[in-house]
């Protein structure tokens, strides 16, 4: 899988290092990632997603639920990359 968030599509974008002689040079901003297991209610099953710190918060926010048809509505993850343990 990709360093993308699956609730926010959040993903790393490109800027530069700037050094005290404002010399530039490319680098990589990534997103705040963490893999995590939550449980379904819905469907009675734990699942993994990979989840930003700010997709945490809108999950914490408005449930997980709500939260994943509202991702896959958008387009950042579907149904099938939706990892199912049990």
């Amino acid at each position: 899988m990709s360093k993308i968030c699956q609730i926010t599509g959040k993903k790393s974008v490109v800027g530069n290092n700037v050094s005290h002689s404002l010399r530039r040079t490319k680098r990589r901003f990534d997103v705040n990632l963490f893999t995590k297991k939550f449980y379904y209610v819905e469907e009675d099953c734990w699942i993994v997603l990979k989840v930003s710190a700010a997709g945490l918060r809108i999950i914490n926010r408005i449930g997980l639920d709500a939260a994943l048809k509202q991702a896959v509505a958008k387009g950042h993850c579907e149904w099938k990359d939706i990892q199912v343990i049990g």
